[in-house]
Formats: C-alpha cells, structure tokens, sequence
C-alpha cells in the first residue's frame, strides 16, 4: 500500500508539473505572438515606414525639385500615421521590387496605386478596396478613334511602352503578344514618349491615365470609361501583420465615412484629370 501510494503521489506531482509546463509554454506563446505584432513595433519606432514607388501620378509621386512626395496615397498614408499617432517615413521601392521589399519587411505597409489581386494575397496581405480603378489605354489625341480595342493594339506594328515589373506590362504580356512591347524603367516618362511618338500605346491604369490627359492636350484615353478590366487599389503589407490590417480596414471604413476618401479624390483625381467617376 505504501508503495502505491507513493506512485499515485509521484504520477500526480508528474501530471502538475506537465500541467505547469503547458501554461507556460502558452504564456511563452503569448507573449511571442504579441511581440511579433506590427502596430506594438510601430509605436515603440514612433515613426510608420510607408513604401511607395513615387512614380505613379495621381496616387504617388516624388518632386524631384522639392524632394517631396504628393498624391492620393500620400496624403492617405499622413491620415493613417496621425490615426496611430506616429510620425510618417516614406521608404523607396519600384515595382519590380515591391512584393520583395513588402515581404524582407523594408517598411510596415505599402501605399502607391497597389492594385488589389489574388497572386498579391497569396503572398501577402492586402486591405480592402478603397478606389475604383481598371486597366486602360493611353494614346496619342490623333490616334485615338484607331486603339479602341484588344485587338486594335495587338499588333507587330504597334510599339506598346511599360515600366518594368508591374502589373501593366503583366497585363501586356498575356493579352497583347503580338504589339511590340518596350521597357522604359521610369514610369512617370512614359505618356511623354507617347505624346511625342517615341511609342503608341500605354497601357495603364484608369487613374494615370485620366491624369496625364488632363495634363497633356496631346494624350488622349479613348476607353477611359470603359476599361479592359476593372478591380480597386489596396495597401499592401507582409505576412503577420494581421493586427495592421484590422487596423488599416477600420481606417478606410473611417475615411469613408468621414468623406475624406471622396475630399482626396476630388483634389488628385477628379478635379485634376477632368472628372472621373467611379463607374470607371
């Protein structure tokens, strides 16, 4: 008897410390779990890094004379550091590099015209929508009653310009392989060339588009509202940053509600390019 007893007395001291030895790996977990949390890291910082590619007007661009950053998402990402109540850096990326330096952790989000799309969520993390946007063409004025279509455009003697990388020379690749396609690594230089004949066609996104006609008489965006596809701009931001994602989708829901997404779209895109909507 003595001895069962003093098993059942070490088989009960075995079940608490095994007991014990959970809890604090689940405590371990916790506190593991809390420290990998983005926003906590962005409040010790004090500083929110936004990447941008500063080449995508009207939603991020960077003046070259002043060395400032303006647009739609600039002004977006100042909203989103003063509702974490943390200061504001912006990080340099491309958009070759964009998922890479999303995913290396280079910055905590980022914010330049992003569309929102499947293959981004299988390897990050993305908001939701808040801006209606869709792939388009930008063309000479003159030619604009010729690249009306697809098909139209793809052709071997219609010289299409992309900057690497992005989404629109994705875009060109799939659906146009018969244009001949050119890269050209500055973004912002593109509609010049094709106003001044260097290349055909630029196939963009609706927003650039609209802008850079407002801009420039010689431009024109025949199918600006009536796009080849259409989809939304989104913020992107590495995997395990769920907390930052909460955080970001209530944000939007408040700049929403509060009319500042419709006040941003006023001052960069509609009043700029001339009036898009967002059926476009």
């Amino acid at each position: 008897m003595g001895r069962e007893k003093k098993r059942e007395k070490n088989r009960t001291w075995i079940a608490l410390l095994c007991a014990a030895a959970l809890l604090l790996l689940a405590a371990l977990t916790c506190l593991t779990r809390e420290s990998e949390k983005r926003i906590p890291q962005i409040k010790a910082r004090g500083v929110l890094l936004v990447g941008t590619t500063g080449d995508y007007r009207p939603m991020s661009f960077l003046d070259a004379d002043s060395g400032e950053y303006w647009g739609f998402d600039i002004e977006l990402a100042n909203d989103l550091a003063k509702a974490l109540g943390v200061s504001i850096r912006f990080v340099p990326t491309s958009w070759p590099t964009l998922m890479e330096d999303t995913l290396s952790g280079k910055f905590d989000l980022a914010l330049c015209g992003i569309t929102v799309t499947d293959a981004r969520r299988e390897q990050a993390l993305m908001s939701k929508g808040y801006l209606a946007n869709g792939k388009t063409v930008l063309c000479r004025a003159e030619d604009a009653g010729e690249y009306t279509s697809l098909a139209a455009i793809d052709r071997p003697e219609v010289v299409v310009m992309e900057n690497p990388g992005g989404l629109n020379e994705q875009f060109v690749r799939q659906n146009l392989p018969h244009a001949a396609l050119v890269i050209h690594r500055v973004n912002e230089e593109i509609p010049g060339l094709v106003a001044s004949g260097a290349a055909d066609v630029m196939i963009t996104e609706i927003l650039e588009a609209g802008y850079y006609v407002s801009q420039d008489s010689r431009l024109a965006a025949p199918l600006l509202y009536e796009p080849f596809t259409r989809g939304e701009i989104g913020a992107l931001m590495p995997p395990g940053a769920e907390d930052l994602l909460d955080f970001v989708n209530h944000f939007l829901d408040a700049e929403q509600e509060s009319g500042r997404l419709d006040e941003l779209a006023e001052t960069y895109i509609y009043r700029r390019s001339g009036g898009l909507d967002d059926a476009a």
